[in-house]
């Protein structure tokens, strides 16, 4: 079975089931996997050094002392309190373990992260630290790899990972999203496709494809996927209206294309909003199923 990374501190109490952001979709994934028989393997909080790799010291101090004023812990959608701090610490180091796990066994998944519209000077979107930013520039740092290529398909666009890697020539950012949707203003990645709103499985599926094929054309020694769930035509912050299938098939056409080329494969969560955690859990847990044939593990 692919790994799978987990910190019970994913799901943070301080944040009510009325939230917009469904934080305890994070404990119910866990528990969907438990019951089918997946074990976890547990990361440590990030320390604040890596952090820093992305983020300004300033940024990074304000959430790590709750100290971040009122107006910047708005635009991220959280207060900042212990909690969210030790979750936003957790998620980032699950993302730098599941990517030395995808490099040792060929595929990883972090069972939170894709918080991309967190930048270098602050959070926003419900994403204080950027995990898949510290983690790639984390590889490339210890020189576990030269070339990493960032495949975003979560339906916003990855605005945070563009400005952290903008003139980075190590790093290929690619991104699959609702133009019509959040954020207005979308800095440029390495290769941006925007869909019209309303766009389904057939032209999802072609753009991806599209999408897949040029980041790997880049030679990558790593790809990290941010795998969000939110195209979903149920999403309630989403405006395509792709199905279960359909995200089924861009998991599995992902990890065929990574596992072909033999690329290892860091997947992380990413987005997926509705008032009914479960479902999305539902549609999170669907990652784990579709990677594990393209990656089966010999030991």
């Amino acid at each position: 079975m692919v790994p799978l990374v987990h910190h019970p501190d994913y799901d943070a109490s301080s944040v009510a089931d009325d939230h917009r952001f469904p934080m305890r979709k994070y404990a119910l994934v866990a528990a969907m996997l438990r019951a089918e028989g997946h074990a976890f393997v547990e990361p440590v909080h990030a320390p604040e050094a890596w952090l820093h790799l992305a983020h300004a010291p300033a940024y990074v101090s304000a959430i790590l002392t709750q100290t971040l004023d009122a107006k910047a812990a708005r635009r991220i959608g959280f207060e900042i309190t212990p909690a969210i701090s030790r979750r936003s610490r957790a998620a980032v180091a699950g993302t730098c373990l599941a990517a030395r796990l995808a490099l040792d066994e060929g595929a990883a998944i972090n069972l939170a992260g894709g918080s991309h519209h967190a930048g270098p000077d602050g959070g926003a979107g419900f994403c204080v630290f950027n995990d898949v930013a510290v983690a790639a520039r984390l590889m490339l740092e210890e020189g576990a790899v030269r070339r990493v290529a960032v495949i975003d398909c979560d339906v916003h666009h990855g605005d945070g990972t563009a400005l952290v890697f903008a003139g980075e020539p190590r790093v290929f950012t690619a991104s699959l999203h609702c133009a019509d949707n959040w954020p207005r203003q979308k800095p440029p990645s390495d290769l941006d496709i925007g869909l019209p709103r309303g766009t389904g499985d057939a032209a999802y599926l072609d753009a991806l494809e599209t999408l897949v094929d040029q980041a790997l054309a880049t030679g990558p020694d790593l790809v990290f996927y941010n795998a969000g769930v939110d195209p979903h035509a149920d999403d309630r912050l989403g405006l395509l209206s792709v199905t279960d299938e359909g995200l089924a098939t861009r998991d599995r056409f992902v990890a065929a294309a990574c596992a072909s080329r033999a690329v290892p494969l860091c997947a992380v969560l990413g987005g997926g909003y509705s008032t009914d955690a479960r479902a999305v859990a539902q549609r999170h847990c669907g990652l784990v199923a579709a990677l594990a044939p393209a990656f089966p593990r010999t030991a």
